[in-house]
């Protein structure tokens, strides 16, 4: 197959699977051949980047591999993450399942710092100055 039709079989992968990012596919510099292609989506709020995803399929002997890392808010951003995988849509799977596990993460850390601000049940509050006298028995 030509390359030409490998970028457009590819482009069309990517917007199967990642409908919500505008997809650019990018002609490599050293070597115009199927066998390498990359690909960056990105999904923007106005002119405010919101996301980036960048997708590079590497060939070997005709099995695809699939390097996929996303990046957050603005153009100069850094990559958060990546992952690897013979397709996209498990490479992709994967890096969801990491950012996944670590906002639970982050939620559950930051339900712990809620809870501790509150005062815990049956706590009276400290007693500034003299103590109150305890009856003797």
């Amino acid at each position: 197959m030509s390359d030409d039709k490998e970028r457009t079989k590819f482009r069309k992968e990517l917007e199967r699977i990642m409908p919500g990012y505008n997809w650019t596919i990018h002609r490599n510099r050293f070597q115009d051949t199927a066998d390498y292609l990359e690909a960056t989506g990105i999904q923007s709020a106005g002119f405010n980047r919101i996301s980036t995803l960048s997708v590079t399929r590497r060939s070997k002997n005709g099995i695809p591999r699939y390097e996929v890392k996303s990046a957050g808010f603005g153009k100069r951003a850094p990559w958060l993450a990546s992952s690897e995988s013979v397709t996209l849509a498990n490479a992709l799977r994967v890096l969801q399942n990491h950012y996944e596990a670590v906002a639970s993460n982050y939620a559950r850390h930051a339900h712990d710092l809620q809870l501790g601000r509150q005062k815990p049940k049956g706590q009276v509050d400290a007693v500034i100055g003299n103590p109150p006298e305890i009856p003797e028995s």
